[in-house]
């Protein structure tokens, strides 16, 4: 019999809210994070909004000395640690080092440190890192200093997938506690508002151009063009649910189920990979279709990738069987961070018996999904999936659960 593998945890910064309380609350009201960029004046590019985390001040969480050494990225990554290690009563000091580790995810990593590279290069007597060595160094940044500045020295990872990577952080976590590790912190923050990170978003040529945040990422409606990035994410400590029981820790639900694949190469004649991946997950949970309470969309806002999700999601659970939202709508996609705060919006969609809603989006029929709209949905939940696709054909899903 495998492991049963639980949340204990969450700490979130997300655009809409700083913090868990403030997050849910602010979903739950469907009250938005999405808004013109101030963290660069972004008036000459074709978009020009963002999700962006709001009151976060790293000196009021942070020692000074690690300041230097980080980026936003990374500041609201430790601090939102600290949050999720405080939820879930853990105090890392008391634990066996090795009986810890760390694994996150990143899609974004180096963007903002490599500008600031860059300024230094233009600037007098400044030095120069590498494009690479940013990404190299970032890349695995979040994950050492988390470990770093909480002694775990257990297995450790980063994942890059893109958007799907926050799932498949989680998955890797999972098999880490199942191996035999008491403890891992997982997710991920990602963050890239900056000019560089701006314009390799921008080569994506999938990002939004409306100027008004209401109309400008659509998921599902008649005018999606494009999506509206954002920065921000969710960490969660994992547990076998042995231990977090032993413990008495508060269980906020299962990770119960994974599944991946990869899209096959374009003009193969293969249909796209997303359908195995939520049945694999439902197959690895021991879940039927009419199980799922709830799914967490993906919500791509580009009309192909839509149809790609509505069709998979159709093909399984049958059409309009199923509740689906998007309250990414409210944040933007976050990227690698995007998928674990869906989790976390999952897991308090369980503790609260409600449904976070989509907001500003009127549903194309052509969809034929249930979507839940305008306000949030009373209803019992004890299982949901979350689906995360990152560009280039990565698609991951997750099957959360109340712990039985």
């Amino acid at each position: 019999m495998t492991t049963p593998v639980v949340v204990t945890g969450l700490g979130i910064a997300a655009p809409n809210g700083l913090g868990t309380k403030d997050f849910w609350a602010a979903t739950l009201r469907g009250e938005s994070g999405i808004g013109p960029v101030t963290r660069f004046v972004p008036d000459q590019y074709p978009a020009r909004l963002a999700g962006e985390v709001p009151g976060f001040v790293a000196e009021d969480h942070l020692p000074g000395r690690l300041l230097p050494q980080t980026d936003r990225m990374t500041r609201l990554a430790l601090v939102a640690t600290d949050w999720a290690l405080e939820d879930a009563k853990v105090r890392p000091q008391e634990l066996n080092a090795y009986d810890m580790g760390v694994v996150t995810a990143s899609s974004s990593g180096g963007f903002e440190f490599g500008q600031n590279e860059l300024q230094k290069l233009w600037s007098k007597g400044g030095q120069y890192v590498s494009a690479y060595q940013s990404f190299a160094w970032f890349y695995a940044v979040n994950t050492g200093q988390i470990s770093i500045r909480n002694g775990m020295k257990g297995p450790s990872g980063v994942v890059v997938s893109d958007q799907a990577g926050g799932l498949d952080a989680l998955a890797q976590a999972r098999r880490q506690i199942r191996k035999g590790t008491r403890l891992i912190v997982s997710g991920a923050i990602d963050a890239s508002i900056c000019p560089w990170g701006w314009v390799a978003q921008l080569a994506g040529e999938r990002l939004s151009q409306e100027d008004d945040p209401e109309r400008a990422y659509l998921p599902f409606d008649p005018h999606a063009a494009g999506h509206v990035p954002g920065e921000g994410g969710a960490i969660l400590i994992m547990e076998d649910l042995a231990t977090a029981r032993a413990r008495g820790a508060r269980i906020y639900g299962e990770i119960a189920g994974y599944g991946a694949t990869f899209d096959p190469k374009p003009g193969s004649g293969r249909g796209p990979g997303l359908r195995q991946a939520i049945q694999t997950a439902l197959d690895d949970a021991g879940t039927a279709p009419g199980d799922i309470d709830v799914v967490f969309a993906d919500a791509a806002a580009v009309p192909d990738l839509d149809r790609v999700e509505a069709e998979a999601v159709n093909e399984v659970f049958g059409a309009r069987a199923v509740p689906v939202t998007a309250p990414k709508t409210m944040t933007g996609r976050l990227y690698s961070g995007a998928a674990p705060l869906d989790v976390a919006a999952a897991l308090l969609a369980i503790q609260d018996g409600v449904i976070p809603p989509t907001t500003h989006v009127e549903l194309a029929p052509r969809y034929d999904l249930d979507l839940v709209t305008g306000a949030p949905r009373t209803a019992s939940v004890r299982s949901a999936l979350v689906i995360a696709r990152g560009y280039g054909g990565f698609n991951s899903a997750v099957v959360v659960r109340a712990a039985g």
